[in-house]
């Protein structure tokens, strides 16, 4: 079953993103977040509790997190973004910024593109990096677990960013770049479009791995709860197939280093 049409794989390829409302069901979603906040050692109910803008939570291996991550409609979506047995079916969910209505500053606030493999310190994710073959990472994805408003502190997505930061990592081959060597290089106009990763419970960002985002403060009134965990691959992208069967993610790289 298909659940994109050529003019959404034609965004994705272009501005290096795609939302799917509904990727899991908000009872799912209710069933995950009674469990985040379990973990967060918040009180819903009391704001006294809410002392930290941020609060992280690593990988989680409950059975619901594991339902949401894999339902029909994202997995034959990955099919499609990265390509039909090329990813690694996800066995957790994580990593979870929950952040608070705040006016203390968080201070990781910076655009950047996750890195997906270790660096000399596999301890120091700083020194983490990425190629342009996106060793170890076929997608960057959003699950909002909570309805996510402007006011929300939702990420800031860069739109057509992937195409960037593609041209910035291929002179640099297989050993490319650390998290903070790319995030340094980033292009900073203001002039570039932006696009907020609202949405109800259940929905899911699919982003390319390349695409540069940006956590912000939280003003609204109410937590808002999400996972931004990789979708992993079984090997990196192949920039040059035989067959020419390239999927989006890799189209995107090619069309922007000019293959």
């Amino acid at each position: 079953m298909k659940v994109f049409n050529s003019s959404q794989i034609d965004q994705f390829i272009h501005e290096g993103f795609i939302a799917i409302p509904s990727a899991f069901s908000k009872l799912l979603a209710s069933e995950c977040l009674d469990i985040l906040w379990k973990y967060s050692g918040c009180n819903r109910t009391d704001r006294n509790s809410w002392i930290k803008p941020v609060v992280r939570l690593g990988d989680l291996s409950n059975e619901p997190f594991l339902r949401a991550a894999n339902t029909a409609v994202l997995t034959n979506a990955y099919n499609e973004i990265v390509g039909q047995n090329r990813w690694i079916t996800r066995r957790s969910l994580g990593s979870f910024p929950i952040r608070f209505p705040s006016t203390t500053d968080p201070q990781d606030t910076g655009w950047h593109v996750d890195a997906s493999f270790p660096g000399e310190d596999p301890t120091d994710y700083m020194s983490w990096r990425i190629n342009i073959y996106s060793r170890g990472r076929g997608l960057l994805m959003l699950f909002l677990f909570s309805d996510v408003s402007d006011k929300d502190a939702p990420t800031k997505i860069r739109v057509s960013s992937h195409w960037e930061v593609a041209k910035i990592l291929q002179p640099f081959g297989q050993q490319g770049l650390s998290f903070m060597e790319l995030a340094e290089r980033l292009p900073v106009s203001q002039s570039a479009s932006e696009v907020l990763a609202t949405g109800e419970p259940g929905t899911v960002y699919l982003c390319h791995p390349f695409l540069a985002h940006a956590a912000q403060m939280h003003r609204g009134d109410t937590p808002r709860f999400m996972a931004q965990p990789p979708l992993q691959l079984f090997q990196p992208l192949m920039l040059s197939r035989q067959d020419h069967d390239y999927s989006p993610v890799e189209t995107a790289v090619r069309l922007a280093v000019g293959l």
